[in-house]
């Protein structure tokens, strides 16, 4: 997951989730500031070379207490008061040290917006909420500016985080029961305390994770839960649609999770003739594999399982059900494991 810290104005969900990665990188500094902070020290060495140390000391002394103010380097504030200092007057750099206090106000005044932001939220999505939660976690790291500016766009911030929280409302009884219907490839029980269902897509890398721990569910519940497979190729991954199709060929024969492990162990390679080796590897029938995918047999099934998953706000793959509930992140098998045992020891 690709992430990168913007000094704009980002509202909702959106500025959410690029807090969330800005958070988890925070022990690193983005490219472009480091390249910035790096000119900025090399000009000021310079500066000093050539005589006027007192007034690029005064600044940068400035700049590192303005920094201290803000809340650290990885504060936007601070990373353009870094570039800036070169900017300035000395006389300014020296009021502002005098008058630190003035800066410390107005970040804390500037703090109570998140606070005021973060009550506003949950009061509207509901304290009990998931989405309240996930507001209650990000909105802390937030610079105050980004807080001062979604207030400003308050209503789209606020539908934006009900729209999340619907998507990940439980599924209805009536959902479950069609997400998990006979016709999709499964193993374990029908009639289990446990029921997940995975949409997946044969070429997605996160969905290889997926698999070795849905291969570890199989090995160490695969008595006690139902699992349910379904296929969720993502347009731009070319291959992915025909190997799904040669995935349900497969499962005619019995034989769905021998090719889903040849797939998923082989990603890189998914073009028809790959399809089949795999299939005379794993002892399929030819002419009957080969009539399938000549002739689309399994093209609309697997248009199918994608209108399916649309219907419960599948947007990408994995994305994992269990008794209804969306799963976290179903790439790791404890965390999977946690959500089986909760189900188990009701």
């Amino acid at each position: 997951m690709n992430r990168s810290l913007k000094v704009v104005a980002i509202s909702g969900l959106a500025a959410i989730s690029m807090m969330l990665g800005v958070a988890c990188d925070k022990q690193e500094k983005p490219k472009a500031q480091d390249d910035a902070a790096k000119s900025v020290e090399a000009k000021s060495d310079d500066a000093a070379k050539t005589g006027v140390e007192g007034d690029a000391s005064a600044c940068d002394e400035y700049a590192t207490k303005f920094c201290e103010a803000v809340g650290g380097e990885q504060n936007p504030s601070c990373v353009s008061m870094t570039s800036l200092k070169l900017l300035l007057p000395p006389a300014a750099c020296q009021a502002g040290l005098k008058d630190l206090e003035y800066t410390r106000t107005q970040v804390a005044e500037m703090g109570k917006k998140c606070t005021e932001l973060m009550d506003k939220l949950c009061a509207d999505l509901g304290p009990e909420t998931k989405t309240c939660g996930m507001v209650k976690q990000m909105t802390p790291s937030f610079p105050p500016e980004r807080c001062v500016t979604m207030l400003g766009q308050y209503d789209k911030v606020l539908a934006e985080l009900k729209a999340e929280e619907e998507k990940n409302r439980p599924l209805s009884a009536e959902m479950q029961a069609k997400i998990a219907a006979k016709d999709a490839p499964s193993f374990g029980p029908a009639d289990s305390a446990v029921t997940i269902v995975e949409f997946s897509d044969f070429q997605c890398p996160y969905c290889t994770m997926a698999a070795t721990a849905v291969n570890q569910v199989k090995e160490k519940y695969g008595d006690k839960v139902h699992f349910v497979y379904r296929q969720f190729p993502l347009s731009f991954h070319q291959d992915a649609h025909l190997a799904h199709q040669a995935g349900l060929a497969a499962n005619e024969q019995g034989k769905f999770w021998e090719m889903h492990d040849k797939m998923f162990e082989n990603q890189k390679a998914l073009k028809r003739a790959d399809l089949e080796k795999y299939a005379k590897e794993i002892g399929l029938d030819m002419k009957k594999f080969n009539t399938a995918l000549d002739k689309g047999v399994y093209k609309t099934a697997v248009d199918g399982d994608i209108a399916l998953g649309q219907q419960v706000y599948v947007q990408g793959t994995p994305t994992m059900f269990i008794n209804g509930e969306r799963v976290s992140n179903p790439t790791d098998f404890n965390v999977i494991e946690a959500e089986i045992k909760k189900v188990l020891e009701k």
